[in-house]
């Protein structure tokens, strides 16, 4: 046994060695109380967007900052380089300022809470939890303009400042949070949702150290850590190559007529670390599409991506960040200049999961995926109704996830694997509208040998007059398909009148007037697609007719499948695809991004009836306020 000491905010904690199985069962009481935590906000919360779609990160993470637990974690690292003053025993720290932290938290409606664990006067782990609250003030409901410049328009900011202090609540802090709220009730159960959530997990922490001993628990937390490093140290020497791989994609527009804005990522190792340079991403936006990507955070983005592509079984912490070196330009779209406005990030946000998946695979394409990783889809709602009571409505929606190197895409799934979606039910229980159609879009997944995830088609019947926003992406660049498969299809959002005309809307507005019969289809992007369509056996070709997710017409003009009532035609389908292979041209690309940027640009307005966005001017920068 080997012994060493710690000193964490100089108390001394013995580091020893834990043998394996009350190892396994500390990690497990660890991943319970995450469900714990979850557990009691979802439970308390009253947004449908925390209630029902769960759309809050719990983690707990060791005296140093570092997460053992959790799903979006590396909060502490931020929190802690902005954060100053004396932590003591009964504290509880809560912010939600991107720029105070680091981008811990991303934008103003995330509601950080981070709680130091102590044991008997000894620090010895921090609990964490942020959920994303439907209003926080700022000019649009729902405090997520599209068209915002500056962060001042997007709500009420707080720095990092004590919720709880030695063991009392603020009230002042929750009332002014709760004053600046549009849904001031759902405010207030949420925000005290979340600090519940940080109480349960301190209550676990110490039950554990109660039973297993202050020094076993801390020593643990130590050997999760350790474990995953070694893992991860493993992983990337096997994956990651020395030579230099780049790979670019873009957000389409910003809501103000600009676009599309790139975002470019460069990768290497030297010697056991991996580099990411963001050196070529375009610089910040005017409008409110910046994402402030904190880089603890996108070694948690990293380091999820690499386990679930090449080894699964490994436990997802933050044990390897040591391992890699993430290099992001200030002033760039993904670390701007406060006050550059925030609100509408997760279209950067989704498109870094795309990014990182191009990287990643360009070394290894048998492990690539296609794009689809694209957005958070969101869709708002809301004005006085016929009793002049208040309501809104924000709510995230579905797109098609790409196709895997070993199976389709799932169809109509959230960008985060933990969510759900809001229950029809409940939304035309709790708010004046009518769900007309909430299907799959027949051949909106990118044709391939594994097929993208289709997109959905959500249809909203108003009941009653009201403003809605839309944020949405990939609306002029297509989600892409690899290794000879098909991009996914764009999203469109086509507004139906009462009066039966039709008019489609942008991907991102604001404040868009709708009236009491008008019905708003909401329809996401496709998945792309992996490996050539042609290759792919006729029986799945069929089962997806059959299933509604391949048109007859695609089955035959993608595929090369003939289908003949509920038949495959094998001998009509084998000069087919004979045909189309000759006609089938390979010109050795891995990805098919369904045109050039220019190509694109140029036929936009045919395409889908909406005007091309102008190139961005970089010409003029904002000011800076720190």
């Amino acid at each position: 046994m080997h012994e060493k000491i710690i000193q964490t905010n100089n108390t001394p904690f013995k580091l020893i060695d834990v043998d394996p199985i009350t190892l396994d069962i500390i990690e497990s009481a660890l991943r319970n109380t995450r469900e714990q935590m979850d557990a009691t906000l979802f439970r308390t919360a009253m947004s449908p967007g925390i209630r029902e779609q769960g759309d809050a990160f719990p983690m707990i993470a060791n005296a140093d900052g570092k997460m053992v637990v959790g799903q979006f974690g590396s909060f502490i690292h931020g929190f802690m380089e902005g954060f100053e003053g004396m932590l003591e025993e009964g504290d509880m720290i809560f912010t939600n300022d991107p720029y105070s932290c680091g981008g811990a938290i991303s934008h103003l409606n995330d509601y950080l809470v981070i709680k130091p664990i102590f044991k008997d006067g000894r620090h010895m782990a921090w609990a964490a939890h942020f959920g994303h609250l439907t209003d926080v003030g700022g000019r649009v409901p729902g405090s997520l303009p599209n068209e915002a410049r500056e962060i001042f328009e997007e709500g009420v900011a707080f720095p990092p400042v004590k919720i709880f202090r030695k063991g009392e609540l603020q009230e002042d802090l929750i009332k002014i949070a709760i004053r600046n709220s549009r849904m001031p009730n759902w405010n207030q159960a949420d925000f005290k949702g979340i600090i519940a959530a940080c109480t349960v997990a301190e209550r676990r922490c110490i039950e554990m150290a109660e039973r297993f001993g202050d020094d076993e628990f801390y020593s643990a937390l130590d050997a999760l850590l350790e474990r995953n490093c070694r893992a991860m140290r493993q992983l990337i020497m096997d994956t990651i190559p020395e030579e230099k791989q780049s790979f670019e994609d873009y957000i389409c527009d910003d809501a103000l007529g600009s676009g599309p804005y790139k975002i470019k990522c460069s990768m290497w190792r030297e010697g056991e670390i991996v580099i990411f340079d963001f050196d070529g991403t375009d610089p910040q936006s005017p409008g409110s599409i910046n994402f402030l990507l904190n880089e603890e955070m996108f070694k948690m983005f990293c380091g999820t991506f690499m386990i679930s592509a090449f080894d699964p079984q490994i436990l997802f912490n933050d044990g390897f960040y040591d391992y890699v070196d993430v290099r992001i330009p200030e002033g760039s779209l993904l670390k701007p200049i406060r006050p550059g406005a925030l609100s509408c990030r997760t279209h950067a946000l989704g498109r870094i999961f795309d990014v990182l998946s191009g990287l990643l695979g360009q070394g290894n394409p048998d492990f690539l995926c296609g794009a689809g990783f694209s957005d958070s889809p969101h869709f708002m709602y809301s004005g006085y109704d016929k009793n002049g009571e208040w309501y809104q409505l924000y709510q995230i929606g579905f797109g098609g996830i790409p196709a895997r190197p070993v199976g389709d895409g799932p169809d109509g799934h959230s960008l985060w694997p933990a969510f759900k979606n809001v229950p029809n039910e409940f939304l035309e229980a709790y708010f004046p509208l009518r769900i007309e159609t909430f299907e799959c879009i027949i051949d909106s997944g990118g044709a391939g040998y594994h097929r993208g995830g289709n997109g959905i088609r959500m249809g909203y019947h108003f009941l009653e007059d009201g403003e809605i926003s839309v944020h949405d992406d990939r609306w002029l660049t297509y989600p892409w398909g690899v290794n000879g498969a098909m991009p996914g299809q764009r999203s469109t959002k086509e507004l139906v009148r009462a009066d039966g005309s039709v008019e489609f809307l942008p991907s991102k507005c604001d404040l868009f007037q709708v009236n009491s019969g008008d019905t708003l289809f909401f329809n996401t992007w496709g998945g792309g697609g992996v490996g050539d369509p042609l290759t792919r056996e006729t029986d799945r070709v069929l089962q997806d007719v059959q299933y509604g997710l391949v048109s007859p017409e695609a089955a035959r003009d993608s595929y090369g499948v003939v289908i003949d009532g509920d038949a495959v035609d094998e001998v009509a389908t084998a000069a087919l695809r004979k045909d189309k292979t000759v006609e089938h041209t390979d010109d050795g690309k891995i990805f098919n991004f369904g045109g050039s940027i220019e190509t694109l640009r140029a036929n936009c307005f045919a395409e889908t009836g909406l005007p091309a966005p102008v190139a961005p001017d970089f010409s003029k920068r904002r000011r800076a306020v720190r």
